[in-house]
């Protein structure tokens, strides 16, 4: 059962852009499209663990700074030729605030809304 955490205003989550949240168990990027959809994977590639919070936000999708694989925001998955999946997290906006749904396990030691994220 997910617990939500409010995470900020979506104005702060750059578009085509991200935030990292840092929790015990690792960091989850948190991702905003052009059309300010907020998605949210934890923060690696399933390739070679790169932080895809550096890479480049298009469409529904970020592109691994690293070695250029694209994986899907809403999945996490790995568009082919490649394969394998990065974890993702539920995500609301309402009114104008991002929520991020972490289970009991997850949610504790987080610190909000850290980093700058990129733009394209």
């Amino acid at each position: 059962m997910a617990h939500w955490i409010e995470l900020g205003k979506l104005s702060d989550i750059p578009r085509l852009g991200s935030r990292i949240v840092s929790t015990a168990h690792g960091d989850i990027a948190v991702f905003r499209t052009a059309e300010d959809r907020v998605y949210a994977l934890r923060d690696r590639c399933p390739h070679r663990g790169g932080p895809l919070s550096q890479g480049i936000v298009f469409g529904e999708h970020v592109a691994c700074p690293l070695h250029d694989w694209v994986v899907g925001l809403a999945d996490g998955c790995a568009q082919a030729p490649d394969e394998g999946c990065t974890p993702s997290y539920p995500v609301r906006v309402e009114n104008g605030f991002v929520y991020l749904g972490l289970d009991e396990r997850v949610r504790g030691g987080v610190t909000i809304l850290t980093g700058t994220g990129t733009r394209r």
